[in-house]
């Protein structure tokens, strides 16, 4: 079961259950909101009881939700006033290095697993890790319950000898930090245009007019090593790839 923010018929957000805590996946939207400038510096946002019946939550949920926020320093809370969004450039959230947004901006990052499996490295791939196996991830992505990109993730098995399939999260960055004891620390990204792959035709068909952008990706640990690899094929016609520089 994937993670996805749809629409109700009266334009509000509703929220699926998922792996993520529901409150994160509101305080993730927001975010990402923030950072495409669709909520601005200094807004104020709805009244708590209005933004919970938005969003399909009690109010309860929806204050855990603003919470995360202000312990990012994007959102500043005045008792009495309201709740206040505070631009911040050096704030992380769960999604930080995912950098595909829908044309309008922001959406909500949710993902497909189709296969997660251990495999010799095939000749094609670009030199990283130290090993010759690695933990390979092939997975569907979304935003806002949209498909808009297939990607496939190379882990050097350096990192883990096993993979355990069920306690693989939304965000695989969150996963190796949590279960594996490491975490990208930086990443290299380079982009271009690339056909689909003949695997993902039939799970992600190309239209007649379709372009796919292709983002190759180069992650580093903590400790400064090269530890995994990905490519990813995006329709550009339902997301567009943004790097917003400080």
């Amino acid at each position: 079961m994937v993670y996805q923010f749809t629409m109700n018929e009266t334009g509000e957000n509703k929220i699926h259950p998922g792996k993520l805590p529901v409150y994160s996946q509101i305080a993730e939207q927001i975010s990402r909101e923030i950072s495409a400038g669709l909520l601005i510096d200094g807004q104020r946002l709805p009244p708590e009881r209005r933004l919970a019946r938005d969003y399909g939550v009690t109010v309860r949920t929806l204050r855990k939700s603003l919470a995360q926020l202000a312990r990012q320093g994007l959102l500043v809370r005045k008792q009495g006033s309201g709740n206040y969004i505070r631009k911040n450039e050096n704030s992380e959230s769960i999604y930080f290095f995912f950098r595909l947004e829908l044309p309008q901006g922001g959406g909500l990052p949710s993902a497909q697993m189709l296969s997660a499996e251990t495999v010799k490295k095939p000749a094609d791939l670009p030199e990283f890790g130290a090993s010759g196996f690695a933990h390979r991830f092939r997975r569907l992505r979304f935003l806002d319950d949209i498909p808009v990109a297939i990607e496939e993730i190379w882990l050097d098995q350096s990192c883990a000898e096993k993979i355990n399939r069920a306690q693989i999260s939304q965000s695989l960055y969150k996963f190796y930090k949590e279960h594996l004891g490491f975490w990208i620390a930086r990443a290299e990204d380079w982009v271009s245009v690339s056909p689909l792959p003949e695997w993902a035709e039939e799970i992600f068909p190309p239209g007649k007019n379709a372009v796919f952008g292709f983002v190759e990706r180069f992650g580093w640990s903590q400790d400064e090593s090269k530890v995994e690899y990905s490519r990813t094929w995006y329709d550009a016609g339902a997301a567009r790839y943004v790097a917003r520089l400080k």
